[in-house]
């Protein structure tokens, strides 16, 4: 009798534990909660209100590792353009300096001495920046079994977070007529200073494959302005651009200077095969338009990470929130930054005519 009595208590121990982790699995596959809740409560005799679910350290954690493992399948299920045309270096500090920067390597006949480049440290310093999603979940919401947003809500964090990178180098594109790189001038500009000379990287010239002389001063002027480029010895740093970026209202006409045998006035393509197009739907200006170079070990764009995006929450039953708003929060915390690369690789025109 004794040892019936101890199987009895041991099986109520073991679906006490279980209940909030079945109710949670409900609500995570899209099952009733309510049922599955309710017939365990009724097993085991739970003091719950009809058709809810007990607010408990245990039940909030089990939640809460279930909005984690959706948040994480999402984390790694997106993957992202940044890619292409950008690098990403890992931080291990609070800001990091890219003097590096300020001289393009190449190899040189040695005669003599070694030409030594030094650097200028201090230079370029980009410093970490703290990045967040933060989502309240309602006490409510947990005692009425009203969790399916929040399975929603998770995933659409987790996408969020992988596309970090994404999101800061089309800060960067979007700005990049604007803002400053590494020699104290706009990423895209007409007077680069390289030897005592302006080089410019930057057009007004509208992306057109209408005829041969629009493709020629448009998608051309781009291309052999890269392949000019020389260091400030005079060195040529034998570039060839490879990736033509444009927003979605240029779409069509980077498809067909780049993919079509002919142009739109039916003459042949000169620049068929030279490029990948990359169309990116979080450019801003509908006329502005990027030729990469992308080949090298180092891309137009860095994307500077010092902590990856990763799940949090707060579900500290004796919370200030918990007590005064009845809430619980969950969400995704990173520290990262973006600058621009070498300017000599990419070229970048307004379309502004």
């Amino acid at each position: 009798m004794k040892s019936r009595k101890f199987l009895v208590y041991g099986l109520t121990i073991v679906l006490a534990i279980l209940a909030p982790m079945l109710a949670f699995n409900a609500f995570a596959v899209g099952d009733s909660a309510d049922h599955v809740h309710d017939a365990v409560a009724a097993t085991i005799g739970l003091p719950v209100a009809f058709g809810g679910m007990i607010v408990n350290k245990a039940t909030i954690n089990t939640i809460f590792t279930g909005l984690k493992t959706v948040f994480n399948n999402a984390l790694k299920a997106e993957v992202g353009n940044w890619q292409a045309t950008t690098m990403e270096i890992l931080s291990t500090s609070k800001s990091e300096d890219y003097a590096w920067l300020s001289r393009f390597p190449m190899m040189r006949k040695w005669v003599g001495e070694k030409s030594v480049k030094s650097l200028a440290a201090g230079k370029y310093t980009a410093i970490n920046e703290d990045w967040e999603t933060t989502i309240a979940v309602l006490r409510n919401d947990i005692e009425d079994d009203s969790l399916g947003i929040y399975n929603a809500q998770a995933q659409m964090a987790g996408d969020s977070a992988a596309e970090l990178n994404d999101i800061i180098v089309d800060s960067l594109k979007n700005g990049a007529f604007t803002n400053t790189g590494i020699d104290g001038q706009y990423f895209y500009d007409t007077d680069h200073s390289v030897a005592g000379a302006s080089v410019s990287n930057k057009l007004t010239a509208v992306l057109s494959s209408a005829t041969p002389a629009a493709a020629l001063a448009s998608y051309g002027a781009a291309r052999t302005a890269i392949m000019k480029f020389k260091d400030d010895e005079g060195m040529p740093l034998r570039l060839v651009p490879d990736t033509l970026e444009v927003p979605p209202a240029l779409e069509a006409v980077a498809n067909k200077l780049i993919n079509a045998d002919k142009l739109d006035d039916n003459s042949p393509n000169p620049y068929k095969g030279t490029a990948t197009v990359i169309v990116n739907p979080a450019l801003t200006s509908d006329t502005a338009w990027f030729l990469h170079v992308t080949s090298k070990a180092v891309k137009p764009f860095i994307v500077q990470m010092r902590k990856r995006p990763e799940f949090v929450s707060q579900t500290s039953m004796e919370n200030e929130d918990v007590f005064m708003k009845a809430e619980y929060k969950f969400g995704a915390e990173a520290r990262a930054t973006g600058i621009y690369g070498f300017w000599q690789l990419s070229v970048g025109s307004t379309g502004a005519g």
